[in-house]
């Protein structure tokens, strides 16, 4: 826990946080919907995968095939906006959000990370 109510600090990472290490290096293509801005609706650090809650099915299942087995994959919102991937910011430490999220949505980080 942390004195700031919006950053939810991670403890330290288990080693499957490194499991990038000596892996080949993949390249998949996915799409939201009708946009191909990737970046807006999914936030990937080394350690966790937040994905767009309200995307396709497909969108989620090529975040889930690939990093699943290295890092969790989890469906989020923040703020009720579907871009975690523009509003988010984090690394293997843990995770910024904005003052937008609703405490449900930080309870639901918290509990997934």
């Amino acid at each position: 826990p942390t004195d700031h109510p919006h950053l939810l600090a991670r403890p330290p990472p288990a080693r499957r946080a490194t499991a990038f290490r000596g892996a080949s290096p993949m390249a998949v293509r996915a799409q939201f919907e009708s946009s191909s801005e990737v970046g807006v609706f999914s936030r990937l650090t080394n350690a966790y995968c937040l994905v767009a809650l309200g995307g396709s099915e497909n969108f989620y299942s090529v975040f889930e095939a690939e990093l699943s087995k290295h890092v969790p994959v989890i469906p989020a919102s923040v703020g009720g906006t579907r871009i975690v991937g523009r509003v988010t910011v984090g690394n293997r430490h843990g995770l910024l959000v904005p003052s937008i999220a609703t405490d449900q949505e930080i309870t639901h980080l918290r509990n997934s990370l």
